[in-house]
């Protein structure tokens, strides 16, 4: 990291090595702190005092991290937005607490926005814009964006006159180094504990943040993604993006049409304007879905903030149409991954449990050793009963019933082999994101109501291509018959001499749970037999009483760590 390794004389460089040590401090505390109570103490017999104040320690965890991330801005509130919108693995103590996290920092004087963008530019902002007001109308922890005026000339040329001019925060690549440099020393931590191990990939997954990260410093990259999505939605009356103004774009300038308008979630503003809320909900997560499922490429960072509802009085088709903007974040889904996740919305929109499982199984989120059938008898219960309901519905719910459903079906996710696999972070982000929007417009949105008809249609465009499908299951029903004498012949070769071997997964694992019980009962059997003759020996021998006390922590802990894995 070379940014925590220059010249100590470097004031930067102290304040590098600062904040890289300060993130590392704050993650070393609250890891160890994580360990004692939910692993060491439960192992113990204390696990009731740990559930006592769990809520309690996650919510003070929860602001302290929100503190630290108003404090250093940078990376780190990037990573407690990410840390809001997983409500499926983090307590709601710690996603409710980070939800107002805000991408929002006090600004940067604008003279040393004035003297980046000069050098980055190559000229005087005088010669470069007609007039730029110095206040900003946003300042996020990467960079802030001021209002312009091109030149005539320059209007002339775009078709453009207001502009948005975004310059990066001086210092800030120095920072994303510091930050990325600190994330995946953690990260390097987490890999460690095998119950984090064991369902991601951690150092995986931050160099997928990173590298988002990265590109999102990077306008030029910024640039280039505005311009495909609009490719995306050339044809589509409902969506619409800021043209790019290139000649005055560089790496860290970044100059967009401005297409300020009505913020999506402002419902006072979209009803004086004549626009039901309500109506922009199914429209929006429909959008969405195009993003995901259809075109692959998607925009990952789909907060209020970066989504304007702009009237079109032209149209009386089309009222209003949605603006995105800031195109730093984006994600795509590959072919394979796409597929799974158009069998997923199928099979959710049918409340198909069975179909959803192994949708979940063919995306990747599922390790193939995983026993499912628990997981489709839970999700199956699941769109019985919840299926249907909107927010506002589920407000209405008994919260014992929620908390009954949600100890069942926790114990079956946990009892799972689940995996994240990479491209998984934003698509989470995005929809997660997307589902707090639709719901902010309409408490009473329920997202089958756009889930159902979009996987309809899904569900069309899969069988114009069955003709394809049979004809390749029909090839591969013939290649596995021609192979089949030959596999036959193996099997008879190996049942005559006697090296056909079977295996029972789950009976291997009970057993060895046993085993491990058995341990701990001989380890606590040893353990309390010498702390009871260390204590009865300790009248007449104070010495040997004291060294049989003592020893008896050994068989202790053998009982408490053998077979640690297994259980």
């Amino acid at each position: 990291m070379t940014s925590v390794r220059r010249n100590r004389t470097d004031p930067l460089a102290g304040e590098a090595r600062a904040r890289y040590r300060r993130i590392l401090r704050f993650a070393a505390w609250h890891l160890l702190v994580t360990w004692w109570f939910e692993l060491f103490l439960p192992r113990v017999g204390l696990r009731r005092l740990t559930e006592r104040n769990r809520a309690q320690r996650m919510r003070r965890f929860a602001q302290r991290f929100h503190g630290l991330a108003v404090e250093l801005g940078g990376l780190m509130i990037k990573v407690g937005q990410f840390m809001s919108s997983r409500l499926d693995v983090l307590p709601p103590e710690i996603t409710a607490e980070l939800e107002g996290l805000q991408d929002e920092v006090p600004p940067v004087p604008f003279p040393a926005i004035r003297a980046l963008a000069e050098a980055e530019l190559g000229a005087p902002l005088e010669a470069v814009f007609a007039s730029i007001e110095e206040t900003p109308i946003a300042a996020a922890s990467l960079g802030q964006a001021h209002r312009a005026k091109l030149l005539p000339g320059n209007a002339e040329d775009t078709g453009l006159s207001s502009v948005v001019f975004k310059v990066q925060r001086p210092g800030i690549d120095t920072i994303v180094d510091v930050d990325l440099a600190a994330l995946r020393r953690v990260g390097g931590w987490l890999s460690r504990i095998r119950i984090v191990s064991n369902r991601a990939d951690v150092p995986a997954l931050i160099k997928e943040f990173a590298q988002t990260s990265l590109e999102e410093i990077d306008y030029l990259n910024e640039a280039a993604n505005s311009e495909r999505f609009a490719a995306d939605f050339v044809d589509d009356a409902r969506v619409t993006v800021p043209g790019v103004v290139w000649e005055r774009t560089t790496r860290r300038v970044l100059t967009l049409e401005d297409v300020t308008a009505i913020k999506i979630t402002d419902a006072e503003s979209l009803r004086m304007a004549g626009i039901d809320p309500a109506s922009v909900a199914p429209v929006f997560a429909s959008v969405m879905f195009d993003q995901l499922f259809t075109n692959g490429f998607f925009h990952a960072d789909p907060h209020p903030g970066n989504i304007f509802v702009t009237p079109n009085a032209g149209s009386t088709e089309h009222p209003w149409k949605l603006t995105f903007i800031d195109f730093g974040m984006m994600g795509e889904v590959p072919a394979k991954t796409r597929s799974g996740l158009r069998k997923l919305l199928i099979a959710a929109a049918s409340r198909d449990g069975k179909g959803l499982v192994a949708a979940i199984s063919d995306v990747g989120v599922l390790m193939p050793s995983a026993d499912t059938a628990e997981l489709e008898r839970a999700m199956t219960q699941l769109f019985a009963r919840f299926g249907g309901m909107g927010f506002a519905e589920l407000r209405d719910v008994d919260p014992r019933e929620f908390r009954d459903f949600g100890a069942e079906f926790g114990n079956v996710i946990r009892s799972l082999p689940f995996q994240l696999p990479e491209n998984f972070l934003l698509i989470i982000r995005a929809m997660s994101l997307t589902s707090g929007v639709c719901s902010s417009l309409d408490a009473r949105f329920n997202l089958w109501d756009s889930v159902e008809p979009y996987a309809a249609q899904l569900l069309r465009d899969e069988r114009s291509n069955l003709v394809n499908d049979v004809a390749a299951q029909a090839f591969d029903a013939a290649a596995v018959a021609l192979r089949l004498p030959k596999r036959l012949d193996g099997l008879v070769t190996k049942l005559e001499d006697g090296s056909l071997q079977v295996s029972n997964r789950r009976l291997e694992q009970q057993l060895a749970r046993i085993i491990v019980l058995l341990k701990r009962a001989v380890g606590a059997l040893i353990f309390g037999a010498m702390l009871v003759a260390g204590s009865v020996m300790r009248a007449d021998d104070l010495v040997l009483g004291n060294v049989l006390m003592i020893g008896s922590v050994v068989p202790l802990l053998y009982g408490l760590w053998s077979g640690r894995g297994h259980l």
